[in-house]
């Protein structure tokens, strides 16, 4: 049996309420096939607008095989390419963010105009055509300050995902944000153990001390479970929406994309030890009121996000092998705020900094443990892991569909 046909039998025959099989987690044929029809084919977050805010800034990343190159034009477009000299395939940037009047390959000097064509490639003989060897485009959109980018020849519509998320994100002004802080973690585990793991808060209070200050632990949290039903989270919602801030829960009909915006705990404003803004200069002139707890997006499979009234964090997955995944947290303030005066970057980062760190531990144990020949799927709680399972119901229902060639039923996909 090809591998294509043993995953869809034992997606279709999989436990629900349970965890995946082993090989889901462990196996480099399951991982390449998360990579083809995934990974390869839909809409990935890939960093900020405001990361490359002039001409010529760019960033690179890696997905899979793919490197990719995204960067602002001279006329401020944002655009992305397949980061592959049309000469002999070098990478034209080798930087993980730099700023480029043109780009120019390091190999033989190829170089290329920001719009991706080829403007000079020397000693290539008077028939050379250079229109023919331009950049290779990467599909492209921008929405509220998130960039996205697809690696398929034909990408999926991405207007469902705008609609959705466009006015949750605009009040905070996310384009006119700055990164305060970034970094990176390398996670030993499959990149669905560590969106299981954000999941759910289920583990909260045994391994996060510090986000447990501010964060609530109640699935309904999360607003997959009930949170409709909660009336604390009601009047938050009515609270905000009446000072023009969309708040109620919004998910996409196959439940790859949503959004809402949740309480913190008490008197909490923002993820810090002691609940307080940790920026003294509001994140957006746009939110008039305080309170207003953590707008959450969630784009499975690369980005989960919170919003606050002093500054924005993303987080974006990215797998790099069977067990090996690569989270980038990224904090935003306002473009205006100034470090050592309205923030402190530890203050900031302090409590993401080592809820990541104890996440990657968590995952990197359960990844140990999977590895076992004595592992069998086991039961999530319906109390507690209702976001878990939404997410494997989400990836096991998205992988049938491909596998089975019904790429036309997800026009939600992005």
């Amino acid at each position: 049996m090809d591998i294509h046909n043993q995953v869809l039998r034992q997606l279709k025959n999989r436990r629900e309420g349970f965890s995946l099989e082993q090989p889901f987690y462990i196996d480099p044929d399951y991982y390449k096939l998360d990579l083809e029809m995934i990974w390869y084919r839909d809409w990935l977050f890939a960093g900020h607008d405001c990361q490359i805010n002039k001409a010529g800034m760019y960033f690179t990343l890696q997905v899979g095989d793919y490197p990719v190159l995204v960067i602002r034009t001279r006329e401020g477009d944002i655009r992305a390419y397949h980061n592959t000299c049309r000469h002999r395939g070098h990478r034209v940037c080798t930087k993980e963010t730099g700023s480029a009047t043109r780009l120019v390959c390091p190999y033989h000097q190829w170089t290329y105009q920001h719009d991706g064509s080829l403007m000079s490639a020397r000693h290539m003989g008077e028939n050379f055509d250079k229109k023919q060897f331009g950049l290779k485009p990467v599909h492209c959109q921008v929405v509220a300050g998130y960039i996205f980018i697809c690696l398929a020849k034909e990408a999926p519509d991405f207007a469902p995902v705008r609609a959705t998320v466009e006015p949750y994100m605009a009040p905070h002004r996310l384009p006119e944000t700055k990164v305060a802080a970034q970094n990176t973690i390398i996670e030993k585990g499959n990149w669905k153990l560590v969106w299981e793991n954000n999941r759910e808060c289920y583990h909260c209070a045994g391994n996060h001390p510090e986000l447990c200050r501010t964060y609530p632990e109640a699935p309904t949290a999360t607003g997959v479970q009930g949170a409709g039903d909660d009336p604390f989270i009601s009047e938050h919602w009515s609270r905000c929406e009446a000072a023009g801030l969309p708040s109620t829960f919004n998910m996409s009909p196959d439940g790859q994309f949503r959004v809402a915006r949740m309480p913190l705990i008490e008197d909490a404003e923002s993820y810090t030890m002691n609940g307080r803004p940790a920026v003294q200069r509001s994140l957006s002139d746009d939110v008039t009121i305080s309170h207003i707890g953590t707008m959450l997006l969630f784009h499975y499979p690369t980005t989960w996000n919170h919003m606050l009234v002093d500054h924005a964090i993303s987080f974006r997955v990215i797998p790099i092998g069977p067990e090996e995944t690569a989270v980038t947290t990224t904090w935003l303030v306002h473009k205006d705020a100034v470090e050592g005066v309205d923030y402190d970057v530890e203050q900031l980062t302090h409590v993401w900094n080592m809820t990541n760190d104890q996440d990657r531990q968590i995952v990197e144990e359960n990844a140990f443990g999977i590895r076992s020949p004595a592992y069998e799927p086991g039961p999530y709680s319906e109390a507690h892991e209702g976001g878990v399972m939404q997410f494997v119901e989400w990836y096991s229902n998205f992988m049938i569909d491909r596998l089975q060639g019904k790429d036309s039923t997800l026009y939600a996909v992005a």
